[in-house]
């Protein structure tokens, strides 16, 4: 009985180090944007047209209790096509140097930036959520995930400008995220929410309007490209906030009276 019992023990160590603990995701994520535009003829703000997807890939690499997200090189921003009645419009989405590094060990997150054609470094610690695991589950890719979902009470900063005056408001901001992860590859990397469960996570919906979704995993990856970014300005990740809120009024201030497309959920 008791060579039994050894056997058996011996089989799950051997089971539990058999789980992948490196690998490679690739993802694509979608966003739904509306877009209003204000300043029209006489001065009133146009209908919102329908809401538009911006849709691209990223890959999520990890090994050695690190990880590595950053943009593939095959994204496009054409989502916007059809604008063509003379707004001004620029997004400030994923770009392609942007890269995000995280140390699980260490608790230790490391991003680097293009923002305003610079090049940023922001360091910061991972911040953890309060997850509720709902006993749900589903198949994805092959693996069986656990549904978790969390609360993220925050603000953001909405800038306008309408007939020359500039308008800042900070607006409360409730997102509702549901995540699918998977134990049967224990490492808490992902997409975003990196960190704070205990499984790879394959899928993330916040607000029904904003998803990302595996599309492939591989246990291969590039062990030697999971490294911390060393290109940018170092800042803190409010001292980048400020920094961004500071260009953001200065492009506001250079429209002028020219119609401005706000960006919103």
């Amino acid at each position: 009985m008791k060579a039994i019992y050894f056997l058996a023990s011996v089989f799950l160590i051997l089971k539990a180090q058999a789980q992948q603990q490196s690998g490679r995701v690739v993802y694509e994520f979608t966003r739904q944007i509306q877009l209003r535009v204000a300043g029209g003829s006489g001065g009133m703000e146009q209908s919102p047209p329908p809401p538009r997807a911006h849709v691209i890939k990223l890959e999520v690499l990890f090994g050695n209790d690190q990880m590595l997200r950053q943009s593939l090189v095959d994204n496009t921003m054409n989502d916007f096509a059809g604008n063509e009645n003379g707004a001004s419009f620029r997004s400030f989405g994923m770009g392609d140097d942007d890269i995000t590094w995280i140390n699980f060990a260490e608790g230790r997150k490391v991003e680097q930036r293009e923002f305003a054609a610079r090049l940023y470094l922001i360091t910061d610690s991972i911040r953890k959520q309060h997850w509720k695991l709902t006993g749900e589950s589903r198949n994805i890719l092959g693996y069986t995930c656990q549904q978790a979902t969390t609360t993220r009470v925050s603000k953001r900063s909405t800038i306008s400008m309408e007939n020359g005056v500039m308008t800042k408001k900070d607006i409360p901001d409730t997102s509702r995220v549901t995540v699918w992860f998977t134990t049967a590859i224990p490492v808490p990397a992902g997409p975003d929410y990196q960190g704070q469960l205990p499984g790879l996570i394959l899928q993330i919906d916040i607000n029904n309007n904003t998803t990302y979704k595996a599309l492939e995993i591989s246990q291969k990856t590039d062990l030697a490209a999971i490294k911390e970014p060393k290109k940018g300005k170092k800042l803190s990740a409010e001292q980048f906030k400020k920094e961004w809120e500071k260009e953001m009024e200065g492009m506001q201030r250079n429209a002028g009276g020219r119609r401005v497309m706000h960006i919103g959920n």
